[in-house]
């Protein structure tokens, strides 16, 4: 939008699904996903990782999604779970929940369930909560300068 770049479409694709191919079974991934077929089971990118799952207008998935990044074309019947950015493009059909931190729809796009914001953990909250669990177990917590 406004002329810039998206960075999505220069992401790099480590796993191709071609269009005809069927999995039945959860997929685990690192990297770059792209899906033009179709998969019954869960799609999870590995943890800690700034995967990216690019779902064309051919592909479908029934199952829950856990990806931080993705961009979505097709069709999905379960939950779709990303921690980062959810791009939902015109031809994207949703039946599920979508729990997002950033959200970008197209006109055309169809959710059938909940849309849930989700911001993501501050480090401040972390530094808390360590400093918590320290002073629980009777170290003095530090100040923050």
């Amino acid at each position: 939008m406004f002329g810039k770049k998206k960075a999505f479409s220069t992401a790099r694709i480590d796993t191709l699904v071609g269009q005809g191919t069927v999995i039945n079974g959860d997929l685990i991934f690192a990297g770059g996903l792209h899906v033009d077929g179709k998969i019954t089971g869960s799609v999870i990118a590995e943890k800690d990782s700034s995967a990216i799952l690019i779902l064309s207008e051919y592909g479908r998935i029934e199952g829950e999604i856990k990806v931080p990044n993705m961009v979505l074309n097709g069709e999905i019947v379960g939950d779709v779970h990303g921690s980062t950015r959810v791009e939902l493009a015109p031809k994207s059909r949703i039946k599920g929940s979508v729990y997002y931190n950033l959200l970008e729809m197209a006109i055309g796009a169809e959710v059938n369930g909940a849309l849930v914001h989700q911001p993501p953990e501050s480090e401040k909250q972390k530094v808390l909560e360590d400093q918590s669990s320290k002073w629980q177990e009777g170290a003095a917590p530090v100040a923050e300068k």
